[in-house]
């Protein structure tokens, strides 16, 4: 029986560190932990929409399996930690739809590989959360599952595209989820929902079994209350995978090692470009409140220049939206996904099926992609967005030979209220203006809470480093979360 004073407290304020040593030295056990967050879900889940797809039976078989082997001695740190999904990660037998009504009808006959590494570590499914229909979005209201709301204020998005599994982590009603950053996925609504997300370098993770956005830019990624947290499911996450071509071989690594190390020596620096016009004074102070903190901890600030950063936005959208037109061709009602019921031919059953299993956003950026990579407009606009795509790229490279680390905002403002960009996408589209350059270049990036504004929505601080550096932005975030205590505050103080 788990302690009176666990039941009480569980799962409300648990990290995933706290769950694992309450598995670990047998306080709890991974069923008991399941049917805790499961009850949870079941209370506070239908106010949010932020699960998705759930499945009990199979949750609990999967915390059972992992009593087995901790009571063999057979666990790993993560062995019976419930963790959630983004509904754009394929798992064998459950449904993988990527919110969208194309795939509605489509149960994965695989399973990703980053998925798989974590349920080889003994973590235990809770579902799959709601996101931008196929990634294209940055608030969660595209699903074609209905909106996700904010845990902090409900009338205002949690971000996205990987929104549910912000929201879910900042309600308590998952301890970690995956996410996929892509122009900002997970960077985003971790700062909009006051919780801890990584991108990491384009390639430490695998992309097999994630349903294709852009493939170029896609990138898997942990979202938990914790850097600590994020380092230690980065640790079974990344590693080589011979399925996915982009994939890199380079030795493993514990992403724990950087945890304690002090911050004194540290250069950090502040790129003019990201604190101009249309930054938000609350935003801006958060950051500043970071910066004290950092300086008091021993680190030099150093002011450095990304001069490309505006051309970021055309540049990203060209790509990305040429990529996704040619992914998203395959959907074409022939061989799995949404099929039209009426047609009179095969053209017709083409068009109709996707006219039906498409939403709005979606069909906005295959038109857009399409168009660039069309005859005429290819040299004019994709090989163009492609030089500049380069030229971010070397401006980090040029920053980062000056500094250890960058330290940005993650969005211009917190979080929007609900159905603010509805008339509007190319405001949703510039409010990713600091988080897309990162996936340009394919650099690493961490975004962790930073601070209120005066009506209570959290604000993110964004955390860059060179190739390969999670270890080094995981510990000056742990260092960060060591000496405040923005990420331990949650919706229900407010």
């Amino acid at each position: 029986m788990l302690p009176e004073s666990y039941i009480i407290i569980m799962p409300k304020n648990y990290t995933l560190k706290q769950c694992s040593d309450l598995l670990q030295s047998k306080q709890a056990s991974a069923s008991e932990l399941a049917q805790e967050y499961l009850a949870a879900i079941a209370q506070d889940n239908a106010g949010l929409n932020a699960f998705v797809t759930l499945d009990k039976d199979r949750t609990i078989a999967e915390a059972k399996a992992a009593d087995k082997l901790i009571q063999q001695c057979l666990a790993t740190p993560l062995t019976g930690v419930p963790i959630a999904y983004k509904d754009i990660f394929c798992q064998q037998g459950w449904r993988s739809a990527c919110c969208s009504k194309m795939l509605d009808n489509f149960i994965a006959p695989y399973t990703a590989t980053v998925v798989q590494n974590l349920l080889d570590a003994g973590m235990v499914t809770l579902g799959r959360t709601n996101m931008d229909e196929f990634a294209m979005g940055s608030t969660t209201e595209s699903s074609h599952y209905g909106i996700t709301r904010n845990p902090w204020q409900h009338e205002h998005v949690p971000g996205g595209s990987s929104g549910g599994s912000a929201a879910v982590i900042a309600a308590r009603l998952a301890p970690a989820a995956l996410g996929s950053d892509t122009g900002g996925s997970i960077r985003q609504p971790a700062s909009h929902c006051g919780i801890t997300g990584l991108k990491p370098t384009y390639g430490v993770v695998s992309r097999f079994g994630m349903i294709a956005y852009a493939s170029s830019f896609d990138q898997a990624g942990p979202m938990a209350q914790t850097a600590e947290d994020c380092a230690l499911l980065l640790n079974s996450m990344a590693g080589f995978d011979e399925n996915d071509s982009t994939s890199i071989e380079r030795d493993k690594e514990d992403y724990t090692r950087d945890l304690n190390r002090p911050l004194q020596g540290l250069k950090v620096g502040l790129p003019r470009e990201f604190f101009g016009e249309g930054l938000d004074t609350q935003v801006h102070a958060s950051i500043d409140n970071v910066l004290e903190l950092l300086k008091k901890q021993g680190a030099e600030i150093v002011d450095v220049t990304l001069p490309h950063t505006e051309l970021s936005i055309p540049a990203y959208y060209v790509l990305a939206s040429a990529e996704a037109s040619t992914n998203l061709s395959r959907y074409d009602g022939v061989r799995y996904g949404h099929r039209a019921t009426e047609f009179s031919n095969l053209d017709e059953m083409y068009s109709n099926s996707r006219a039906e299993g498409f939403g709005d956003e979606v069909k906005r950026r295959i038109m857009i992609g399409t168009y660039v990579l069309s005859h005429g407009y290819y040299d004019a606009y994709y090989l163009k967005a492609q030089k500049l795509r380069r030229m971010v790229a070397n401006d980090f490279q040029t920053v980062l030979h000056q500094c250890d680390i960058i330290l940005a905002p993650v969005a211009p403002t917190a979080a929007p209220a609900l159905a603010s960009h509805n008339n509007d996408p190319v405001q949703m589209y510039l409010s990713d203006i600091y988080t897309v350059s990162l996936n340009l270049a394919g650099l690493p990036g961490i975004a962790i809470p930073a601070g209120f504004t005066s009506s209570g929505l959290p604000v993110g601080v964004q955390l860059i480093g060179n190739y390969f550096a999670e270890s080094r932005l995981l510990g000056v975030a742990h260092q960060i979360q060591q000496h405040s205590d923005w990420h331990t505050r949650t919706p229900f103080e407010h």
